[in-house]
């Protein structure tokens, strides 16, 4: 690689580059702005959008700052098998979507945000939890793009880390501003054009030039056995495992997807999702494997930091046309997930803080709306640029979010096809399982201590149970979920006893889905609610259109369970 004192693009080189890309960006917001905008159409447009938008933007969403980097360090980690598990059960992972998409959508089929339902369905503390657990994901997540992009052009240029930042945050505020999901949705398409010459082109052309496919053999004396071994343990307990359970989290709790679920075609969720399954699968994998090929080579992380190691590899096998390219795909690929999660965010405090908790009930005036969701994405900026200055590890971060949301996976499902599941269910399942998540996470338990040590193991082998049982209950019905649920924590039990403990990012996120569940499943049964799902689409539509105080008589709190009983006798 160059030496740093002597950057491969020049400062102009890189300020025009960044001017063009956000240029064209802001040039197509604009012309898709309407004269009178409206409220709908910038959280959802209209839910009318078509399959080529909705599987572009749902695959460019996805795939963020963590899918190229952290696939890449997978791959530098774990040798071969780290990009397949990081894509291949991240891919999985929106297929898993499509038939709890096809049941929320069928049952609110107006809906901006999950958040929305869960007060129709529960109440508002249930929806502030919902939506209050996606802004601190939000914002993590345009944080990790930020420091992403901020270290690429400092890699690359004269420019510093936080020159970057500010470039790519003020990049896609511009034209994210302007007219929100619309903006973010259309430019998902340039971007995902962009990514797919990374993955057909650009990727190969580094392979060759670093020696392949005699690197793959020369090279194999860098490997310990573990990274040799394409079905290590090690690979699968380290980052296939915590990554199955962060991606399935992601996959349920995660605005910046239901955003998307709310604004295809209904009739088209399947096969959005299908495409976008694949889409992600090819262009993560591809990606990681640079961090195998890097691993090959005995390649040393720039800085030590393994974020660098995508860059760090363009930098030193592509000629410096290309690396002006690369730069721009790299931009616009972390840029398409953090105009989602502006967008996400807007619609958050539009839909669920301002239309239903501010304004008076039925009432939310669509332009304020409109311009609280603008100040969202100015404050929303901000926040993650200052945050971009601690320089996190991005691989860290989404495997803290996603076990974070884990929380929240069986009681917001179990919402959507149980009518027993109540609102105190719902909320102290959560609360209770983060309660228990935190202690786990961060290792504050004296895990030498047996008891300790063998509660969380129980648990393991249950959360184990309820991820596989989820699986099959979306595609297979509920008898089948229950079967595989049930089976799996009995099976799992032996095996996993006396050490998976010691995994502590895979056991913490095991955890979570047990502990919700147990407490959502013993409180539920217990109650004798019987919640009726056809008031959903009564009481969540479109804010543009009146709509009466009956409409939006939703249950406000955890008194809602008694309202709901009797609303049903």
């Amino acid at each position: 690689m160059e030496d740093s004192g002597s950057p491969i693009l020049s400062t102009a080189t890189v300020v025009v580059l960044l001017i063009l890309f956000y240029g064209i960006t802001l040039y197509v917001a604009l012309r898709i702005r309407r004269k009178k905008e409206n409220a709908d159409a910038y959280m959802t447009a209209g839910n009318k959008v078509g399959f080529g938008v909705a599987a572009a933007s749902m695959t460019a969403t996805w795939i963020w700052a963590s899918s190229l980097y952290a696939s890449a360090t997978s791959g530098y980690n774990y040798g071969i098998s780290g990009p397949i598990h990081y894509g291949l059960w991240g891919a999985l992972m929106i297929l898993f979507i499509y038939p709890f998409g096809r049941r929320i959508r069928q049952i609110a089929p107006r809906a901006h945000t999950l958040a929305e339902i869960m007060r129709a369905r529960h109440g508002s503390s249930s929806q502030l939890l919902l939506a209050g657990s996606n802004v601190v994901g939000s914002i993590m997540s345009l944080m990790t793009n930020f420091v992403a992009g901020g270290a690429l052009i400092a890699m690359f240029s004269p420019l510093s880390f936080v020159h970057g930042v500010i470039a790519v945050a003020t990049g896609v505020l511009l034209y994210t501003f302007w007219s929100g999901f619309r903006a973010s949705a259309l430019t998902d398409v340039m971007q995902v054009l962009a990514m797919l010459l990374l993955v057909g082109i650009i990727i190969p052309i580094i392979f060759f030039a670093a020696g392949f496919p005699e690197a793959f053999e020369s090279g194999s004396a860098n490997l310990s056995p573990e990274q040799g071994n394409f079905f290590s343990s090690e690979a699968f307990l380290n980052q296939g495992a915590p990554y199955i359970a962060a991606v399935l989290a992601y996959a349920i709790g995660n605005q910046t997807i239901a955003q998307r679920l709310f604004a295809v075609r209904e009739d088209l969720i399947k096969k959005t999702f299908v495409t976008a399954t694949v889409g992600y699968g090819a262009m993560v994998i591809g990606v990681g494997m640079l961090g195998v090929l890097a691993l090959y080579l005995g390649v040393e992380p720039a800085g030590g930091d393994s974020n660098n190691l995508v860059p760090q590899m363009a930098a030193e096998y592509l000629p410096t046309a290309l690396i002006a390219l690369f730069l721009i795909i790299i931009i616009g690929a972390l840029s398409s997930t953090a105009d989602s999660d502006l967008s996400a965010l807007s619609s958050i405090v539009m839909a669920d803080i301002y239309g239903q908790n501010i304004a008076k009930r039925g009432r939310a005036n669509p332009q304020t709306m409109l311009f609280v969701g603008r100040m969202t994405m100015v404050l929303a900026t901000a926040a993650a640029v200052i945050v971009a200055g601690l320089q996190l590890d991005i691989l860290d971060m989404l495997v803290l979010v996603g076990a974070l949301w884990g929380a929240l996976v069986f009681p917001v499902i179990a919402s959507f096809y149980w009518q027993k599941v109540t609102n105190r269910a719902f909320v102290t399942a959560v609360l209770t399982a983060l309660a228990v998540f935190l202690p786990v996470r961060f290792d504050w338990l004296p895990m030498e201590t047996a008891f300790f040590a063998v509660m969380v193991d129980l648990l393991n082998a249950v959360g184990i149970g309820v991820i596989l049982g989820l699986m099959a209950f979306g595609f297979f019905g509920l008898r089948a979920g229950q079967v595989t649920g049930v089976l799996a924590t009995v099976i799992s039990l032996p095996l996993t006893f006396g050490w998976m403990h010691e995994y502590t990012v895979l056991s913490a996120s095991l955890v979570a889905y047990a502990v919700s569940t147990l407490v959502c499943i013993g409180m539920s049964v217990r109650s004798g609610a019987s919640f009726d799902f056809s008031v959903i689409s009564r009481r969540v539509g479109d804010f543009d259109e009146r709509r009466s105080e009956t409409d939006q008589d939703a249950p406000d709190d955890a008194d809602a369970d008694d309202r709901e009983t009797a609303e049903r006798s």
